[in-house]
């Protein structure tokens, strides 16, 4: 019988296949009991930092994974262009 962490990095690792992009890159690994998604820009000439997000063991055995999960990545891809941003109005200007 596998170990429930292996099993839920599988599943992870099924959905995350059926989503393609052509700047970033995605992966997970186990971590803990629960997994740990990871997305990085596919052009590491680009100055971008890898964004990691944590998925609960409650988040990995819900019986909608696969609409939580897309719902989760969702959200992490606009944190994570966000935080791409290196001047906003609300920067403070150097003087």
């Amino acid at each position: 019988m596998p170990e429930p962490e292996n099993s839920r990095l599988q599943r992870v690792l099924r959905q995350l296949a059926r989503y393609d992009h052509p700047l970033l890159a995605f992966d997970a690994r186990a971590s803990g009991s629960g997994v740990e998604v990871i997305i990085r820009f596919k052009d590491p000439s680009i100055p971008a930092h890898t964004y990691l997000f944590q998925m609960h063991p409650r988040d990995l055995d819900h019986p909608q994974f696969e609409w939580t999960f897309q719902r989760q990545l969702y959200d992490c891809l606009h944190d994570y262009l966000i935080e791409m941003f290196t001047r906003t109005p609300q920067s403070r200007e150097r003087c």
